[in-house]
């Protein structure tokens, strides 16, 4: 794939997407530039805002295999995962795969369900495989997980672990419209259901190849060097028990990537990097008490490791590959 390819994959599926979901253009960008860098997501806002509805949006405009499960305290691994069935006809037994089999997997409601449960995700999130019984099983490519979750009730809940939220690449809030979105939503949805109407604009293959593309993305050692930097910020700030871990360093240069691809580039610039850094990291911090909520404290430190680390110089990239001073 090469990038004009890539591109109007972008466009064809933003474009698709945009037929269901009014605005949110950041939040769109954001979710795709997680697909791209191969990442899973995490929506966080409250009830009504249209997370599951995003989610459908871009399944839908995917083309390949979705499956939702309603996360619930009495859902079970083996659930997600699949079970082994004694055939009486065969005498034998048989596999009978999961939800989590797919390219597509909207994990709504994640906080409902158990820590047991929530961990059974764990192995298929960071290694594309699922073992059962001791037989691992591969994942199809793409294979993107986005979950959702009120941060709001937190009655019948358990919050997700530091392990479980260090595997989503990204996590979003949706955010309230304004009031010109607010009455355009009204006319969309007045006398018809756009989500019924939209097909398929990409196909599982296309994503796939999309995203060893997206792996391609120039990054210069600067900004690499940017990209630590701003990570290890997080670790001495007098607020935060746990900063970011290398891992998040490696999410950020991922999403980055994803970033400068939508953004028609095949170069990453610190444009990218700062888009990307509070999405990215927030959400992995573990913070010290205190009086602000744990992602409004989190979205603050990075935005001031963001400023405490000094931004190289942008160099002048002309064609793949080269570079001018």
């Amino acid at each position: 794939m090469e990038l004009r390819e890539a591109m109007d994959l972008i466009v064809r599926i933003r474009r698709n997407i945009g037929e269901v979901v009014v605005g949110k253009e950041e939040v769109i960008d954001l979710l795709l530039a997680s697909l791209l860098g191969n990442g899973h997501v995490l929506l966080e806002d409250v009830p009504g805002t249209g997370k599951t509805l995003l989610a459908k949006a871009l399944a839908k405009s995917l083309g390949g295999e979705f499956k939702r499960v309603q996360f619930t305290p009495d859902l079970l691994p083996s659930d997600l995962s699949g079970i082994h069935f004694f055939n009486q006809k065969t005498g034998e037994f048989e596999f009978r795969p999961g939800p989590v089999f797919t390219h597509v997997l909207l994990a709504d409601e994640i906080n409902r369900a158990t820590p047991r449960t929530q961990s059974s995700l764990l192995e298929c999130m960071e290694e594309r495989q699922v073992t059962i019984d001791g037989v691992t099983h591969e994942l199809e490519s793409p294979f993107f997980v986005m979950a959702t979750q009120n941060p709001i009730d937190q009655q019948g809940t358990f919050p997700l672990p530091e392990a479980q939220l260090d595997r989503f690449l990204m996590r979003i809030a949706m955010g309230y419209p304004s009031h010109g979105e607010g009455v355009a939503i009204l006319q969309r949805f007045k006398e018809r259901q756009p989500l019924a109407e939209i097909g398929a604009a990409a196909s599982a293959g296309e994503m796939a190849a999309a995203q060893r593309y997206t792996r391609t993305i120039r990054v210069q050692d600067d900004l690499l060097g940017y990209i630590v930097a701003v990570t290890e910020a997080t670790r001495t700030h007098p607020e935060v028990k746990l900063g970011a871990s290398p891992r998040a360093s490696t999410a950020l240069l991922r999403a980055s990537q994803g970033l400068a691809l939508i953004r028609g580039r095949d170069y990453v610039t610190p444009d990218d990097i700062k888009a990307a850094a509070v999405p990215v990291l927030a959400h992995r911090l573990v913070l010290r008490q205190g009086l602000r909520s744990a992602q409004e404290q989190g979205s603050e430190v990075v935005r001031q490791a963001l400023q405490q680390v000094e931004v190289p110089a942008e160099p002048l990239l002309t064609a793949r590959g080269t570079q001018e001073d």
